[in-house]
């Protein structure tokens, strides 16, 4: 699809991909300009990555990053408190592991993104291999913008969560708002999971897109305007593990305690605004809970 200049660009990244080859077949059946992003220790990340960049989706690589909730963590998970040299092993093997990826996007990560020490080591790697940086948005208080500074990496980041729950009158509903902030703004982006409920539902409305919207690349809207102060939607209804029934995803999300909570929003309050920054970071808890 050609973009225009007046239509809004909407953004699809598929995450998760590598594990249920399936469902993962049916999205790369779909329209080219959707993303997808691999799990570099899932069982069929190399077949899968491959594959997708042989039908022209853009890759990325879906690098698991800790939580704050506490349940156990991925192998080659990044944490702040580990070395720039222990983070630029893990992410020079996911390289490896996902052929033709052009960019990066956590999986999971509030611990890690919202730690500017942490994001800056991320940062200072992936300006090595001309990568940028899709932020999942998992917390509200994410630091990668700020840690990208001096590099020559570039951020965006995610609006809507398409699956919070795999209800499809959901799924649907959060379809339509991903549509309407790319008509609202110019562009947006949306990241959904390989559910059977999430394929089918893209499968119905993709073709039916209204005229003014585009679908386009996440590399496309790379020097589109960031609107930081637009808020994702609080999740209304119980969280659900998309990773339920998958071994090597275990653990049941847990609330963070409320003193480590505490501890990152007293280190953010210099940079952040208040009663905003505060909806905006358990807003993004909520939201991370849901997606794990």
């Amino acid at each position: 699809m050609a973009c225009s200049a007046q239509a809004g660009k909407l953004a699809i990244v598929i995450d998760d991909f590598g594990y249920r080859p399936a469902q993962e077949n049916q999205v790369l059946q779909m329209s080219p300009q959707i993303s997808v992003a691999v799990l570099p220790d899932a069982t069929h990340a190399h077949e899968m990555a491959t594959k997708a960049h042989q039908r022209g989706h853009e890759v990325l690589i879906h690098l698991p990053m800790a939580p704050l909730s506490k349940q156990p963590l991925e192998k080659n998970t990044l944490r702040p408190d580990m070395s720039s040299q222990e983070i630029e092993r893990i992410i020079h093997d996911a390289v490896a592991k996902v052929p033709y990826a052009v960019g990066l996007n956590n999986h999971m990560g509030s611990a890690m993104t919202s730690s500017l020490p942490g994001m800056q080591k991320v940062m200072q790697v992936l300006n090595h291999y001309n990568f940028y940086f899709l932020d999942s948005m998992t917390i509200g208080n994410s630091q990668s913008t700020r840690a990208a500074e001096g590099t020559s990496v570039k951020v965006i980041k995610r609006r809507v969560f398409l699956d919070d729950t795999q209800n499809e009158a959901d799924i649907r509903k959060q379809f339509s708002r991903a549509v309407h902030l790319a008509q609202r703004d110019g562009s947006a982006i949306a990241i959904g999971h390989p559910h059977p409920t999430t394929v089918k539902v893209l499968q119905q409305m993709l073709p039916t897109l209204p005229a003014d919207i585009t679908l386009v690349r996440p590399s496309q809207l790379l020097n589109e305007p960031q609107r930081v102060g637009s808020q994702p939607p609080p999740v209304t209804k119980p969280a659900r593990n998309p990773f339920r029934g998958v071994k090597t995803c275990p653990g049941k999300a847990e609330y963070v305690p409320a003193g480590r909570a505490l501890n990152v929003i007293t280190e953010s309050l210099a940079d952040s605004a208040g009663v905003r920054y505060l909806h905006t970071y358990f807003s993004g808890l909520r939201l991370e809970l849901g997606n794990n």
